[in-house]
């Protein structure tokens, strides 16, 4: 299930910022992270795809949403230019940002190389 971040949330989840200088990611499992706007269509191209993936993959990543309008603070912390953007957390390593309303496959091979989670059968 996808769920929806505020800043309060990413702390939490994702990475506290205002308490580390350097990178550590807070979450249980790798993640993937939805830079997007309501009124932005490849946003909309992507959303259902993240549906997919997020039933395809379970438990074994998250995938979580940041509407850029609502939460300005986070998409400028993260230097979102354009929309949709990407955040690549995987539970080691720095985080990878990608633009654009990605094909799955595309997604899935990120997913396979950076968060090194192998799509499930």
């Amino acid at each position: 299930m996808i769920e929806n971040l505020t800043k309060e949330t990413f702390l939490e989840k994702i990475f506290n910022f205002e308490k580390n200088k350097e990178w550590k990611f807070e979450g249980k499992r790798p993640a993937v992270i939805d830079f997007y706007a309501d009124w932005c269509g490849p946003c909309k191209t992507l959303a259902p795809i993240l549906e997919i993936l997020s039933a395809e993959y379970g438990d074994k990543i998250a995938i979580y949403k940041i509407d850029t309008e609502a939460e300005t603070e986070l998409a400028a912390a993260f230097a979102v230019r354009s929309i949709p953007s990407l955040l690549f957390c995987s539970s080691d390593g720095a985080p990878q940002m990608a633009n654009g309303a990605l094909p799955k496959a595309e997604l899935e091979r990120i997913i396979a190389d950076v968060l090194k989670v192998e799509k499930p059968f």
